[in-house]
């Protein structure tokens, strides 16, 4: 906005609208029991599994990545960084913080792989 632009009439700053459906606004959804169920069934369902715990951001709330042996993997929200530690102990799934250890290498050649699947389908 140029220094001229606030002396044309009708142009003033509003303040945000206060509904989120006609902004698109939305609220990060909290982990429910859903969530954890899809977790315990993952886990138990897949050998060679990692737990990486990511951190709460602007966007997303505290969530939990779980990464197979061949590098398939899922993510939930879930209620705690601590929750995340106590679940992955309970299964005897190693655990680390992704903000620390990073994503593993299985897990971004899984997805090239996927894609390339989808694109040799899709010709």
């Amino acid at each position: 906005m140029g220094w001229t632009d606030r002396f044309r009439r009708g142009t003033r700053m509003r303040k945000p609208a206060s509904d989120g459906f006609r902004t698109g606004s939305t609220q990060v959804r909290a982990a429910d029991k859903v969530d954890e169920a899809h977790l315990h069934q993952w886990v138990t369902e897949r050998r060679g599994v990692e737990g990486f715990v990511e951190p709460r951001t602007a966007v997303s709330d505290v969530t939990l990545l779980l990464v197979a042996h061949d590098g398939e993997w899922t993510r939930r929200r879930v209620p705690s960084v601590a929750w995340a530690h106590k679940f992955c102990n309970t299964y005897q799934v190693p655990s680390y913080d992704a903000a620390v250890v990073g994503i593993p290498q299985r897990m971004r050649d899984y997805n090239r792989r996927q894609k390339l699947q989808q694109r040799q389908q899709g010709s």
